[in-house]
Formats: C-alpha cells, sequence, structure tokens
C-alpha cells in the first residue's frame, strides 16, 4: 500500500507588486502640483484635478485595449465603393471623448484666461502618460487653430476644432459640435525638406484650389480636415484639406496603406493620394511655412511635453515596484545603488516637467509680450531637442527597474519603450531642432537676449550654475552648425536649471552637481553620494 503523498501547492504568488491602478495622476505628483502653481494656471487646479483621476484609472486601463487592437484600412465597402475609412476600437473613441471634452485639445482657446496655455498643458501631461497614440490628433487639432484664424471664412473650422466635443462621424463639419484635424507635411522625395515638396495647387473659379500629389505621411487619416503643404503658382503654400466637402461627398483623395510603426499602435498614420482634392488656402501664397510657424512652436511644446509625460509614467513604475519588491531581503527601493538610480531618473523626469510647463507659460505669454514670444521661439527648439533625445533611454532605465517584468506586455513599460523614440523624429528631428536653435540666435537678436534674461534670474543661488552661465554666455557668441548639439544640450540644461533653482526644488543642487558640474557617468544611476537622493525621491510618489 502506498503510502499518501505530500499535497504540493505551486501556484503561491508573492513578493509581486500590487497593480499600479487606479492612481490619482494630481494628488501623486507635487512637481506637476508646483509648477501649475508657479507658472500661473492655479485657477484651473479643480479642472486639471478631475482629469487627473479620470486619467488614472478608466482611461489608464482603456490605454491597453487601443494599443492591443491596432486600427484597421478600409479602402472599399462591400459594393466596391471607394471609402477610404480607418476603423478604431471603441476605446480609442472613449479616450478621444474625454480629452476633447475635458479641454486637452481646446482649453487655450475656448477657455482663453491667463494660464490657460499652461493648464492645456498640464492636461496633454496627464493624457499622454496613460496614452500617446490620441495625443497626436489632440496635439494637432490644439496647434492648427491659430493658423486657422489667419483666415476669417475658416473661422467655423476653428471654433469646432476648439470646441470641446467629440464626433467621430464621418459627415460634413456643418453637422459636427466638434472636429479633429491631421496633418500632411512629408513627401517621399523631402521628409522635413518640405520645400521640395511637389504636390500641386491648382486655383478653382471659386477661390478653391484642386491638390494634386501624394503625402508619405498623413497623420490621423480620419480627421474632419488636413493642414498640408504645396506648391501653388505663387510657391510652397499651407492649404485646409476637408475629409468631406458641403455637400457631403468624400474629396478626392485616397488613403493608399497605414504605416507599421514601431509604437503609437493606437493612432492610424497613412500614406495618401490627392487626386484633384479641394483645398482651402491658408494665408497667402508663397507663404506656407511662415504660416505653420506658430503651429510648429505648439506641436513642438507638445512634443516636449509628450517626452516628459513617458518619463514621469515610466518613473512611477519603476518606483511602486521597488517599493514593494523585496530582493536580498529588503525592498529593492531600499538598496543604495537602486536608489541612486531612482533618483537619478526623478531628477530628469522634474527638470523635463519644470522647463516644459516654463516654456508653456512663456507660450501664454507670447501674444502680448516680445520677450517671451522670444524665449518661446528658442526654448521650444531647445527643449524638443533634448528632453525628447533623453526619452528613450529614461524609459530603457525604468524598464531594468521592473527586470524581466518590465519587458512584458502586460506592464505598461513596452508601450513606453515603443512611444519614447517618436516625439524626437515628429515635427523635425535633433538636427533640425539644432540648426533651428543656431538660426534663431544668428538671424534674431531678441531670442539670444531672452536666453540670457532667464539664466540671469537665476544667478546668485547656486556658485556652479553661475559659472556654467558664464561659459555658455561666450558659446552663445561663437555658436556653429558643427557644434549646435553641444550648445543645444549646454542651453537645455542651463534652462533647466535655472527653473529648478528658482522654484527652490530640493532637485536644484543635485541637478546642478550632476549636470552640470561633471559630477556624474554617462549612464544614469551615477549621482555623486547626497543626503539629496533621498529628498528627491520622496517627491515621486506618496507612499
Amino acid at each position: 500500500m502506498m503510502k499518501d503523498l505530500p499535497s504540493f501547492e505551486t501556484h503561491v504568488v508573492d513578493n509581486q507588486p500590487p497593480p499600479f491602478e487606479p492612481r490619482d495622476l494630481w494628488a501623486d505628483d507635487v512637481v506637476l502640483r508646483e509648477a501649475v502653481q508657479r507658472e500661473g494656471a492655479d485657477a484651473f487646479t479643480e479642472h486639471l484635478a478631475a482629469y487627473a483621476a479620470l486619467a488614472g484609472d478608466e482611461l489608464y486601463r482603456l490605454g491597453f485595449d487601443a494599443n492591443r487592437d491596432r486600427p484597421r484600412l478600409k479602402t472599399h465597402d462591400r459594393f466596391g465603393q471607394r471609402i477610404d475609412t480607418v476603423e478604431f476600437h471603441p476605446a480609442y473613441h472613449r479616450l478621444m471623448e474625454a480629452a476633447k471634452t475635458h479641454g486637452v485639445a481646446g482649453l487655450s482657446w475656448h477657455a482663453p484666461s491667463a494660464g490657460a496655455q499652461v493648464a492645456r498643458a498640464a492636461l496633454s501631461y496627464l493624457h499622454h502618460q496613460v496614452e500617446a497614440g490620441t495625443s497626436c490628433p489632440l496635439t494637432m487639432t490644439h496647434a492648427a487653430v491659430p493658423v486657422l484664424l489667419r483666415e476669417p471664412v475658416l473661422g467655423a473650422w476653428a471654433d469646432k476644432a476648439a470646441a470641446p466635443h467629440y464626433d467621430p462621424r464621418d459627415i460634413p463639419i456643418a453637422e459636427k459640435a466638434g472636429i479633429t484635424l491631421g496633418m500632411g507635411m512629408t513627401e517621399k522625395q523631402g521628409g522635413s525638406d518640405v520645400r521640395t515638396n511637389a504636390t500641386t495647387a491648382t486655383p478653382a473659379d471659386d477661390g478653391t484650389y484642386a491638390l494634386v500629389g501624394h503625402k508619405w505621411f498623413f497623420s490621423a487619416p480620419m480627421s474632419d480636415g488636413f493642414l498640408v503643404l504645396a506648391q501653388a503658382p505663387g510657391g510652397l503654400s499651407c492649404f485646409l484639406l476637408p475629409r468631406r466637402l458641403p455637400d457631403g461627398r468624400k474629396n478626392a483623395f485616397q488613403l493608399m496603406r497605414l504605416k507599421d510603426k514601431l509604437g503609437d499602435w493606437s493612432n492610424a498614420s497613412s500614406e495618401v493620394e490627392f487626386c484633384g482634392a479641394q483645398a482651402h488656402r491658408v494665408g497667402e501664397e508663397g507663404r506656407g511655412v511662415a504660416t505653420i510657424i506658430q503651429m510648429v512652436m505648439l506641436t513642438r511644446l507638445d512634443c516636449m511635453l509628450g517626452s516628459a509625460a513617458q518619463m514621469r509614467m515610466a518613473l512611477a513604475q519603476a518606483v511602486h515596484h521597488a517599493r514593494h519588491r523585496v530582493a536580498f531581503g529588503r525592498p529593492l527601493a531600499s538598496h543604495a545603488l537602486m536608489r541612486n538610480v531612482l533618483a537619478d531618473l526623478a531628477l530628469e523626469a522634474e527638470a523635463a516637467l519644470a522647463f516644459s510647463m516654463r516654456v508653456a507659460r512663456a507660450v501664454d505669454a507670447s501674444p502680448t509680450d516680445p520677450s517671451e514670444a522670444a524665449f518661446a521661439r528658442i526654448a521650444t527648439a531647445v527643449g524638443k531637442y533634448w528632453i525628447c533625445k533623453r526619452a528613450p533611454a529614461f524609459v530603457n532605465e525604468a524598464q531594468e527597474c521592473l527586470g524581466g517584468a518590465g519587458y512584458v506586455e502586460e506592464s505598461m513599460l513596452p508601450r513606453l519603450y515603443r512611444q519614447a523614440p517618436l516625439n524626437s523624429i515628429w515635427e523635425g528631428s535633433g538636427n533640425i531642432q539644432c540648426l533651428d536653435v543656431l538660426r534663431a540666435l544668428m538671424r534674431e537678436p531678441e531670442t539670444a537676449q531672452a536666453v540670457r534674461r532667464e539664466l540671469a534670474s537665476a544667478e546668485g543661488h547656486d556658485a556652479g550654475f553661475d559659472a556654467c552661465v558664464s561659459r555658455l554666455h561666450a558659446d552663445l557668441s561663437s555658436a556653429s552648425e558643427g557644434g549646435a548639439r553641444l550648445l543645444t544640450e549646454r542651453l537645455a540644461l542651463a534652462l533647466q536649471a535655472a527653473v529648478l533653482l528658482r522654484a527652490g526644488s530640493p532637485a536644484a543642487s543635485l541637478f546642478v552637481r550632476s549636470r552640470l558640474g561633471g559630477e556624474h557617468g554617462l549612464a544614469f544611476g551615477t549621482l555623486p553620494d547626497s543626503p539629496d537622493i533621498l529628498r528627491v525621491l520622496d517627491r515621486v510618489l506618496p507612499p
């Protein structure tokens, strides 16, 4: 007779962190709360807190669904008629509805008041943390409004783009309370060099133009309208191309395929051909690039905010895991080396957000303050280059804090990692940003003056910072194309330090020592030994 065998329970789960969500992304984020108050958007606190609670719960969960079930292109219906429709998971539409209703795409315009641009920037930052793909049409819709306002005949388009309403139906805009907008700038042969665009725009008798050509990247193809560049008789010009004509007919363009992208899976990007598509000119003929400059400043700001948001979410996930995961007898977060890594990430994330929100204040003040307008002009290029460049390495380091779990799709880190390179490419890659910084310094002396004033406002707080600024003044006077990246990097670090120092942040001293003073290696987790490490970490997440 066999003896009874011992009973084994093999599936015992222990030493695993609790679920990250739901989180209150406002209550969790002292750095964001301080920045909103410091940059003049305190009046919007209640609105921001409400959206943060929604984002950290329902929208966080929906983001996984929207990215798992990617958009699908349907070129024809079952009867063989051309429809050029993109189908999305219902989660995508709910994300868009929540964002549009709460002002992620339009608060700056439909509720204009002091601090509205800063509050809208905070909304974009909160939304991007939980779902980045929908940020693409939201950003373009927001940034297109001031461009459309240049043409009174397009006032309805501007008003409905700014309106807190989302309507995904494929119908003329006259039947909608709110709309979204996309973009089509780059072509196969040009990329960032849009002056080589070959798409032609032929004037019609009714004042519209007929567009013939293609776009290599046609973003958010189910939008109600698109800002595109094409060659008119007077040169490269900007146009608004409606998806539907006023009589309900689909405009004469064809979606050729959707891009199979590294990340940004919830959002559709396409290739398109224009077959005599009707479009309205925006701005003067031959002034296409000048017309979209204001839009570019706003989209670059959102690139900064998006990368800062990815850093914030990756950091929060890493800290949450490290506090609950035990290794070698202690929580990971109690090990000195892990604390160094997390604090280094926290420094980077705080500086990225603080600088982005400072730039948002400059954008807010630009219409009435020439000095702030000059600062916004150059700071968006500086920040877009540096913050977006830092995001991929940052997210990878946060992934490593979770070990193998950070490489598995059930966590959020793989999605963040795929998304991280996008903002450094979109709206002009790194070299384009650095060349733009150089161009501004050489041709627009008011931008260099604005930078010098900004740096001077933080002098006297830290000797290391003052020494760095002294060296930087000489660099500003001797800029060259070959050294444009190094100059832009130094500008970014000094401007980030200036914001932290003026704010009296506990992160300021350690940021200056590590980023400006050379007390840092080439990898994250190489901070100098300092009691500030614990002070910085205490600001990341409530216990």
